[in-house]
């Protein structure tokens, strides 16, 4: 038994996934987590592990982050201790600890032999899981009377994240996609100028970001996705302090969380999902989209910098602007959705495509 519960500890991460198959990595990891409130004084590391009681857990790289921010312990500092001098990080972390040994700390984990400790909190962190938000936005759909469709999912150690696209609301774009071609299919924008509504719905359970509802205009020729950021919906992680020892959480506090994200999902898909909203967002990307863009190389390289891209990103949206074949402010923008496309690490994915369109505004000021 104990060969199958250490199977399930570390699910597989998920990439552009389908309902189901995100539906039951989600019930697999409901099926092992253990969520553990101790004081610091109960905390122990050994041989590079975090032992609280009778359960050992191997901290994975989101822990390791949440200890370091905790203990107050540089990270690059704790990575090395961890991979490098087991013993070296046992004596770091449990010096720290036993320095405040009354504080409480949230330990978020999946259980086995050994179990994957994957964060570690303040006692203050408000726990909303990605099963429960999953089943309560799609309550809100419902409750909504829209057709939608998921065209993917990704599941990592940091997040959920599930875009969601309208059936219904289908907007022409000829201007946005004037002389654009599909680097996946090579379809043109002027043979297809359509874009429609969706949404990304997002979550940690780890704190590595809150819960949003953030709208995003598909792109039919290529299915890129211009995520606007600045009108996300969401709930930030904080809640009252939690009581010291293993949590299960009451009926009541998992049907208020359920409640307001149904509710939240059901007037974002009011909002976004509506055919005079997304007009209005087209209107207000085409005024930098349409900004030529006389140097491309130069162009790119300003924007990667600004923006921090790693040296592999920036070649990849110089070869998508090249095959996207517009000139264009808007070009580079349509360059980092389609490279967020093709990367394999859904946290990647997800951070660069909330960049695009700040992207195509340092593009279009160069």
């Amino acid at each position: 038994m104990a060969h199958e519960i250490a199977q399930l500890t570390m699910p597989e991460s998920q990439r552009n996934a389908s309902y189901e198959q995100l539906l039951q990595a989600l019930t697999h990891e409901e099926e092992v987590k253990l969520d553990t409130v101790a004081s610091g004084g109960a905390i122990a590391a050994q041989e590079g592990d975090i032992v609280v009681g009778d359960q050992v857990y191997r901290p994975n790289a989101v822990a390791d982050e949440g200890i370091s921010s905790k203990l107050s312990i540089p990270l690059p500092y704790l990575r090395r201790m961890h991979s490098e001098a087991p013993h070296l990080y046992d004596l770091n972390v449990r010096g720290w600890l036993e320095r405040e040994p009354e504080r409480k700390f949230l330990l978020r984990g999946f259980r086995g032999a050994p179990g994957t400790l994957r964060a570690f909190l303040s006692d203050s962190y408000k726990v909303i899981d990605h099963l429960d938000v999953l089943t309560a936005a799609l309550e809100g759909v419902k409750e909504a009377r829209h057709p939608i469709k998921i065209l993917g999912a990704d599941l990592t150690d940091r997040r959920m994240v599930v875009r969601v696209e309208s059936s219904a609301v289908k907007v022409m774009a000829r201007d946005l996609l004037k002389g654009y071609r599909s680097p996946f299919t090579g379809q043109t924008g002027d043979d297809l100028p359509v874009v429609s509504a969706g949404f990304v719905l997002a979550n940690s359970e780890v704190g590595a970001g809150r819960y949003t509802i953030t709208p995003q205009i598909v792109v039919q020729v290529c299915t890129n996705g211009l995520t606007i950021t600045k009108d996300a919906l969401g709930k930030t992680h904080l809640g009252a302090k939690l009581d010291e020892g293993v949590i299960r959480y009451s009926e009541e506090t998992q049907t208020r969380n359920l409640s307001l994200i149904t509710s939240q999902t059901r007037d974002a898909v009011a909002t976004f999902m509506d055919h005079a909203y997304v007009e209005r967002k087209l209107t207000e990307i085409q005024r930098e989209a349409g900004q030529k863009v006389e140097k491309p190389s130069e162009t790119i390289e300003y924007v990667s910098r600004r923006l921090k891209f790693s040296d592999s990103v920036r070649e990849s949206v110089l070869n998508h602007f090249t095959a996207g074949g517009q000139a264009t402010a808007g070009g580079v923008m349509q360059a980092v959705t389609a490279t967020a496309q093709t990367l394999s690490d859904g946290d990647a994915a997800y951070e660069l495509q909330g960049q695009a369109l700040t992207a195509m505004s340092l593009a279009a000021a160069a």
